[in-house]
């Protein structure tokens, strides 16, 4: 098996658990699932899921920056949504953040999210 390598970030939420911001594993990036969290403050950002989401992914960019991927080396996400009703909403800046790029995805609609925030969003992302 290949080595683990943990990816840390202070430009990302520190973990609030036993976990890893991001794991290297051979080629692939696996990410913690990221909350609206502000990296430095530790509060919850925005009322609304579009700001939620902006800063969901903002944490995300920040852990796959630091382990050498990025956006656009995504394969595959998670979106946990605690209301799908907020669908539209999280996929307007979801396709922002991505422009061209369509990794996999998976959204599901979940009774509730740490911090009763509206969205998290986990990746899978290629370092090659």
């Amino acid at each position: 098996m290949s080595e683990l390598r943990q990816v840390h970030t202070d430009d990302a939420p520190a973990a609030i658990g036993p976990y890893s911001q991001g794991i290297i594993v051979g080629d692939l990036v696996f990410t913690a699932g990221q909350i609206p969290l502000d990296p430095s403050t530790m509060q919850i950002v925005g009322t609304d899921i579009t700001e939620q989401t902006d800063r969901v992914l903002k944490n995300l960019s920040a852990i796959l920056e630091s382990a050498g991927a990025s956006l656009s080396s995504i394969v595959k996400t998670t979106v946990f949504l605690s209301d799908m009703g907020e669908f539209a909403g999280m996929n307007d800046v979801y396709s922002r953040w991505f422009g061209e790029h369509r990794p996999a995805r998976s959204t599901v609609e979940v009774s509730r999210l740490p911090k009763d925030v509206k969205v998290e969003i986990d990746a899978i992302a290629s370092l090659r």
